[in-house]
């Protein structure tokens, strides 16, 4: 099982839900809604990279994104305006990601014929009759979407909770205590080309100028990611709370800080665990290095461990600093590293999709 190489061999890493899809639709037609941001381009990215069944691919944006060109696969695709019209008639999938807003306003148009809708917002994430899916943790809860809908989790509720699941395998776990450390990237495109404008302003010896972030973050710690609620945890944090519920099935307790750093697009998270039973770390290194969507990069020895300077752009939640919580018998400590993007956004979306036409559901 891969551990701790990061060779190139490790680029065509399988996760349970990349096995041959089932390619025996006639047609397959898939819309990408947003498709000008971050996450909507690395869709068009992750269709490709994945060979995702599709026969035809239709990308929606605003008016002001509309008439704009993209390649895929060799082949140009013209931005089409999203309206509230017919245009969803015969699409199969949407990957949307325009912003809690738009999903609101645009769901019913998108699913009214039938379309299959999975949403990067949290417009729809802990509404009673709509899944919330990371495959890897709970992919059968997607067959169960009466309103057309699938929301895809907070990018670091993904990433921590593929490392939670081969754990709670082991033994419930009771509570979390985790420390995020949020790439520019979570906050899209204008947020990485700030931290980009404000190191070429720093290193050029002009003040930085300041827009996306509440604070400089270039040479810079943010503790503070959405806005804050009534006790004092941001709407960020308290995701993590909820979402974690309602993924696991569980009555797990999730304690957050989450925290701007000046990284491009790679979240890093210090994650500590208090499960039933006491885990033995050589059990918990075997679960998470068997566990689909997990490679272990954990020998402290060698200085080797999970950093994003060399994980953007991977599919994989990287594991690693696994050790035994010395306050806690029934506690574990360990830090995993994922690309936002990725597999906190399009990727995990993509991989929805999979799992439903794998499993004869369009």
């Amino acid at each position: 099982m891969n551990n701790f190489a990061l060779s190139n061999s490790e680029s065509d890493f399988v996760g349970v839900f990349t096995d041959k899809v089932n390619k025996s639709k006639a047609e397959m037609k898939v819309a990408i809604v947003g498709v000008s941001g971050a996450v909507g381009q690395e869709f068009l990215r992750v269709l490709d990279e994945r060979n995702f069944p599709l026969d035809e691919l239709v990308i929606f944006g605003s008016a002001r994104s509309t008439g704009k060109e993209y390649t895929f696969k060799g082949k140009k695709l013209i931005v089409k305006e999203l309206k509230h019209n017919d245009d969803f008639d015969g699409i199969d999938i949407a990957l949307v990601s325009a912003g809690a807003g738009i999903s609101k306003e645009y769901a019913t148009t998108i699913t009214k014929f039938g379309t299959i809708m999975i949403d990067n917002s949290s417009a729809f994430r802990m509404e009673n009759d709509i899944p919330l899916v990371v495959p890897e943790v709970n992919a059968a809860d997607a067959k169960n979407m009466p309103r057309k809908i699938i929301a895809n989790p907070n990018c670091t509720t993904i990433q921590m909770v593929v490392a939670l699941k081969p754990i709670e395998n082991l033994s419930h776990i009771k509570r979390v205590h985790i420390a995020t450390y949020q790439s520019a990237s979570g906050a899209g495109a204008s947020g990485m080309d700030e931290l980009q404008a404000q190191t070429k302003q720093i290193a050029a010896g002009e003040e930085p100028k300041i827009s996306k972030f509440p604070y400089q973050l270039v040479q810079n710690l943010i503790p503070h990611i959405d806005v804050f609620t009534d006790n004092d945890y941001t709407k960020e944090e308290m995701k993590m709370f909820h979402e974690t519920r309602k993924i696991m099935h569980s009555d797990i307790m999730v304690s957050a800080t989450a925290v701007r750093v000046p990284v491009l697009r790679a979240h890093s998270e210090a994650i500590w665990v208090e499960t039933e039973q006491e885990i033995s770390i050589e059990d918990a290194k075997m679960a998470f290095e068997n566990a689909e969507g997990i490679i272990v990069i954990d020998k402290p020895s060698e200085k080797k461990y999970p950093m994003p300077l060399h994980l953007a752009g991977r599919d994989e939640v990287f594991v690693g600093r696994i050790r035994k919580d010395i306050t806690n018998p029934n506690g574990l400590a360990f830090w995993t590293v994922s690309d936002q993007i990725k597999k906190g956004a399009a990727l995990n979306a993509v991989q929805i999709a999979e799992y439903l036409v794998k499993e004869g559901v369009v």
